[in-house]
């Protein structure tokens, strides 16, 4: 399966990293997938609303802007205006719905409601160009103050070398919360995820509010921060994992931990130098995985980090969704498949918890391992004819 963390770990804040590229040159260009966008926010008019789709080019690989009939531009440094940032933006229809087109491309699609946002044209390591992404979750940011939020995509097109075919689309809280946004996808067949229940901005917003050590996440009624940002901005506890982790490290100092994944089974402890040991029941063992902190916890990182390789990755990611949903002290075998049994330890990841508990489905992007087990917002079609992505209702 093609995830967000295989097509989407790279994009963040800072500049982003595409593969080794070619110089520019662009080859005869797949034909591009409809976007729908539909303003049902109530509080803003389409005329307050701006749109960026912004990325990698997977038929050139380098770093691009998307325009509204779907043409990949390379991303360039003379972009930046006299500010020092480019615009980008595209904006809504005068009224009613908004028709844009995605090319092959993986990336993000930007919402910028009530004022426009500030993505800044940078050289990465190699000289190449890079744009740099906002990051909401930080003070110092320029976009600190802007209502924004988005979804992430990979839309592969037939015939696009190496890559399987197909529209893969999740809307997220990994990072941050702040608008509300749904995503249907139709192909094959039509699918929706992201929708919140009604009033469901409002709650999460309260809920967090009132959840302790969680209520400094939240930013006036602009946005809430995911604990991990909110730990590295001072507004978080750096201990707050750690006596559930001591719990579990323990526990398997002295029996097995099952891990059953789609490329098979793990047997594994915690051996006499405190590393989590696994190995796959055809033999090969895994990288030694070390205690980790309540940051690679919330982070799904560091310790926790899931390489794409098969082996540790998978058990990685099992022991990130455990630890975020506070299962992994139970008996049975890992990941948990019943999420009436998440979340029920006082010492959790609650801001996930919030977030599923205001979803329609129940399926949302609270962390990065999120999509173990199938809980994550996440929809995907291997023959896609068009996405439609929703501002519902404040």
């Amino acid at each position: 399966m093609l995830r967000r963390r295989t097509f989407l770990a790279g994009l963040g804040a800072t500049a982003l990293t595409v593969p080794a590229a070619t110089a520019w040159a662009r080859t005869a260009a797949p034909a591009p997938l409809s976007l729908t966008i539909v303003n049902d926010s109530g509080e803003f008019a389409n005329d307050s609303i701006w749109v960026y789709v912004v990325g990698t080019d997977l038929v050139n690989n380098v770093q691009c802007r998307a325009t509204p009939d779907g043409t990949a531009v390379p991303v360039s440094v003379s972009d930046n205006g006299s500010d020092g940032y480019t615009d980008y933006a595209m904006p809504l229809a005068a009224s009613g719905a908004t028709t844009l087109h995605l090319p092959t491309m993986s990336g993000r699609v930007y919402f910028a409601l009530g004022s426009k946002l500030k993505f800044k044209a940078v050289a990465d390591g190699n000289g190449r160009p890079a744009l740099q992404y906002p990051a909401g979750w930080v003070e110092s940011d320029p976009n600190f103050g802007v209502l924004h939020d988005f979804v992430e995509f990979t839309h592969v097109a037939p015939g696009t070398p190496d890559l399987r075919p197909g529209m893969y689309c999740n809307t997220t809280m990994v990072d941050q919360f702040s608008v509300p946004l749904a995503i249907r996808l139709d192909g094959a067949r039509s699918q929706t995820t992201g929708t919140l229940a009604p009033g469901g901005r409002a709650r999460i917003f309260a809920d967090v509010a009132a959840q302790q050590d969680f209520g400094s996440l939240v930013v006036d009624d602009v946005r809430v921060i995911a604990p991990g940002h909110g730990l590295d901005a001072g507004r978080f506890r750096r201990d707050y994992f750690d006596a559930y982790i001591d719990q579990v490290w323990n526990r398997y100092r002295g029996t097995d931990l099952r891990i059953q994944t789609e490329g098979g089974g793990y047997t594994g402890h915690v051996d006499g130098s405190g590393h989590f040991v696994f190995t796959k029941d055809t033999g090969e063992a895994t990288r030694p995985i070390p205690r980790p902190s309540t940051r690679d916890v919330f982070f799904c990182d560091g310790a926790l980090a899931a390489p794409n390789d098969g082996l540790t990755g998978p058990v990685a990611a099992v022991l990130g969704a455990g630890f975020n949903r506070s299962i992994l002290h139970e008996p049975g075998t890992q990941p948990g498949t019943d999420p009436a049994a998440f979340y029920r330890n006082p010492v959790t990841n609650h801001y996930a918890r919030i977030a599923h508990s205001a979803t329609v489905d129940g399926r949302a992007y609270g962390f990065a391992f999120d999509d173990v087990g199938g809980f994550a917002s996440y929809v995907e079609d291997p023959q896609p004819t068009s996405i439609t992505v929703t501002l519902t209702p404040f």
